[in-house]
């Protein structure tokens, strides 16, 4: 049975719909990351499980209770903000102490709780100091100490590292799978950086203008997108999307790509693709990550599906432990992921290696895969 359960939800301010009939499931313990683009609805979402938002439709469970129309105290939660909301004339002790204080729980008890979260969260040389005198980095940590102390059934965390800069927020990334991990606590997170959704995540739901678009592991969202938003929006680099044409070869289907001044590339689709056998002669998306697309030798050789082709490079983006290289085919450019090693140089025709296993084709009208 799942732990949070939200079924049929819906919101609506005014005559229009932000939340439009939105189903997830979270065992207990596990950790749900809610991402899409500005506006997709995922900080209402948050907002609604925390009693924050009314619902206008559905429900909202935790271990089998409903908690829809709870008060926000009475919902056993605790809330990480992304401003940290911290009380400015407080220490560091006296913000973290200041939910268990309003709630009557005994000083000992509360300094021992301090302590302890202080020392998870490396913060105990700071309990004497105002917020004004911490970092950023700190002052998100005092504020998921304030959470913590609480012991909550369910942590929500609303984009809690969008205000640090880029190294910091890694390394708070860390902090928090760590913290998961030793706590096993049951936590949903919103955030728009699809790497914070897959570096964090047992679960995510992909949202876009308020309909739910994909929910799975993030394995199942990388690698099996249910959608052309989803294949473009989760990746970094995004997954190469291209105008494709299915056609019926000699040994079976193929997918057949244009080439800038040169004769399209014919790709051997899996015998087992069934769900392209309708589309011979038709127009298709054909999409493939950078990294199924890279130089024979850095190819998976367990792949049972490898073909390769020349491809026209046109730039050449050296990145350290990668060397990223672009190209065109159906009339899009498309971006290769190579060894950093690897030889290659703007202008030159290269043979690239396609991991056929690792690709995915989508309805161009619908937008949905077909396989």
């Amino acid at each position: 049975m799942a732990f949070l359960e939200i079924s049929g939800l819906r919101k609506r301010f005014g005559a229009v719909d932000i939340l439009k009939g939105i189903d997830l499931e979270l065992e207990k313990g596990g950790f749900l990351v809610l991402v899409g683009p500005s506006g997709c609805g995922k900080s209402t979402l948050l907002n609604t499980i925390a009693g924050l938002e009314t619902i206008t439709a559905g429900d909202i469970r935790i271990d089998g209770r409903s908690i829809a129309g709870l008060h926000p105290s009475k919902r056993d939660i605790a809330m990480v903000f992304q401003s940290y909301a911290l009380y400015p004339n407080m220490t560091v002790a006296g913000n973290i102490a200041f939910g268990m204080e309003i709630r009557g729980i005994a000083r000992e008890e509360r300094e021992k709780a301090i302590r302890q979260v202080s020392d998870m969260l490396q913060i105990g040389h700071l309990l004497d100091r105002k917020p004004s005198q911490l970092s950023g980095g700190q002052r998100q940590r005092v504020a998921m100490g304030r959470a913590l102390v609480r012991n909550p059934q369910v942590f929500l965390f609303d984009e809690p590292l969008s205000n640090l800069d880029a190294k910091l927020r890694v390394d708070m990334r860390t902090e928090i799978k760590r913290l998961h991990q030793r706590m096993g606590t049951t936590i949903v997170y919103v955030t728009h950086d699809q790497i914070e959704a897959m570096t964090l995540a047992t679960k995510i739901a992909v949202l876009k203008d308020g309909v739910l678009q994909q929910f799975g592991t993030p394995a199942e969202i990388y690698n099996n997108p249910a959608n052309i938003f989803v294949a473009d929006f989760m990746g970094s680099p995004a997954m190469n999307l291209l105008n494709a044409t299915v056609e019926n070869g000699g040994g079976g289907l193929e997918v057949s790509l244009e080439r800038p001044n040169a004769a399209p590339l014919r790709l051997p689709v899996m015998s087992g693709n069934h769900g392209l056998s309708s589309y011979a002669g038709k127009p298709v998306i054909f999409g493939i990550r950078p990294e199924a697309l890279t130089d024979p030798d850095g190819a998976d050789r367990k792949a049972r599906s490898l073909t390769e082709g020349d491809c026209l490079i046109e730039v050449v983006e050296p990145a350290g432990s990668d060397t990223f290289a672009v190209t065109k085919l159906g009339g899009k450019s498309v971006v290769a992921r190579l060894r950093a090693d690897t030889r290659i140089a703007p202008g030159q025709n290269t043979r690239l290696a396609f991991n056929l296993d690792k690709a995915v084709f989508f309805d161009p009208e619908s937008q949905a895969r077909i396989a």
